[in-house]
C-alpha cells in the first residue's frame, strides 16, 4: 500500500519542486557553458523554463525554448539525441542517489501568455470587461 494516497493529484510535493529547480539550474548551466560534445546543440541558446519531476524523482521533464523561438523542432531533436550526456553532466551537479531520466518538451507558456494578451487587447473583450453588470448573466433571458 502506498503511503501518500491522499495526496495523489494534489500537485507536486516540496521535494519535487526543489529537485526540479535544482535540475533546471544544472541543465541551464550545462547548456549555457556548452559542456555537451555536440556543436549543433552548443550553437543554440536555450531557455530552460521549468523542470517537473515524477513523484519518485526518476523522470525529469524539462520545458525548453530556443532563444527567439526559432528552431524549436530542431532543439527538441538535439536534446533527445544528447540526453544521455546531458543526464551525466547534470548528475555531476546533483546530490541525488540516482540521476533522473531527462525528457524534453517545448515550453509553451510564452505562447499562452502572448495569446492571452492578444485576447485581452481585443475591442470586444475590453468593452465587456469595462461594462460591469451590463452583460446578461447565465440565468437571465437577455
Amino acid at each position: 500500500m502506498s503511503r501518500n494516497k491522499s495526496h495523489e493529484g494534489a500537485g507536486p510535493s516540496q521535494r519535487q519542486l526543489r529537485v526540479g529547480e535544482t535540475i533546471r539550474r544544472a541543465l541551464s548551466e550545462v547548456l549555457a557553458r556548452g559542456d555537451v560534445h555536440d556543436t549543433d546543440l552548443n550553437r543554440m541558446s536555450v531557455t530552460v523554463g521549468e523542470v517537473r519531476t515524477s513523484p519518485d524523482l526518476k523522470i525529469a521533464t524539462a520545458y525548453v525554448l530556443p532563444l527567439g523561438g526559432e528552431g524549436q523542432d530542431e532543439l527538441i531533436k538535439l536534446l533527445a539525441r544528447n540526453k544521455g550526456e546531458l543526464r551525466r553532466q547534470v548528475a555531476k551537479k546533483l546530490t541525488l542517489k540516482f540521476a533522473p531520466e531527462l525528457r524534453f518538451r517545448l515550453d509553451e507558456t510564452f505562447d499562452q501568455m502572448d495569446e492571452t494578451r492578444r485576447m485581452l487587447n481585443q475591442e470586444a473583450v475590453r468593452r465587456d470587461a469595462d461594462a460591469p453588470g451590463d452583460a446578461p448573466g447565465p440565468d437571465s433571458d437577455g
